[in-house]
């Protein structure tokens, strides 16, 4: 009896290992779908957390970057890297985004861009290469994030 108590016991600690990795897969496989299925489009893609100040003030422009060139084919994606969900949703409570937000409560999407700093930003060009990566936001830096999509999306301004 003793000896199948332990097989038991090992099968459940077993078990309970492995549920871990699979759901961290699962979240980059889910990352990847997302962004796969958004080739042929410009991505913006946005890593930000509750706590970061200048991520708040992103906000607003990338809402606004949205609705001024979605018909253009770009898309803004932003990934929340906070522990706790409801941080998150406390923040898009008090500032909204019209855009597409997924949540990496892990960091394992974050890990696979080796974030340098928060926010941090990536622009991905049409066929899906990442063409330019930025870290921070200030109202000085936006005319040029906007310059780089404008100039993929072959808008005049």
């Amino acid at each position: 009896m003793p000896l199948l108590f332990s097989f038991l016991t090992s099968l459940c600690f077993t078990t309970v290992s492995f549920a871990e990795p699979t759901a961290q897969i699962n979240v980059l496989q889910n990352f990847d779908k997302l962004i796969a299925a958004h080739k042929g489009q410009v991505i913006y893609l946005d890593f930000w957390a509750s706590w970061c100040g200048p991520c708040r003030k992103s906000f607003p422009w990338m809402n606004e970057i949205q609705a001024q060139y979605k018909q253009q084919g770009l898309i803004i994606i932003s990934v929340n890297v906070d522990n706790n969900k409801a941080l998150a949703e406390e923040f898009l409570a008090e500032v909204p985004a019209n855009f597409t937000v997924f949540y990496d409560p892990k960091g394992k999407v974050a890990r696979k861009f080796k974030l340098k700093g928060m926010p941090s930003s990536y622009i991905i060009d049409r066929s899906g290469k990442v063409v330019s990566a930025h870290v921070g936001f200030t109202e000085s830096k936006k005319e040029k994030y906007q310059q780089e999509l404008a100039a993929l999306l072959n808008v005049i301004e």
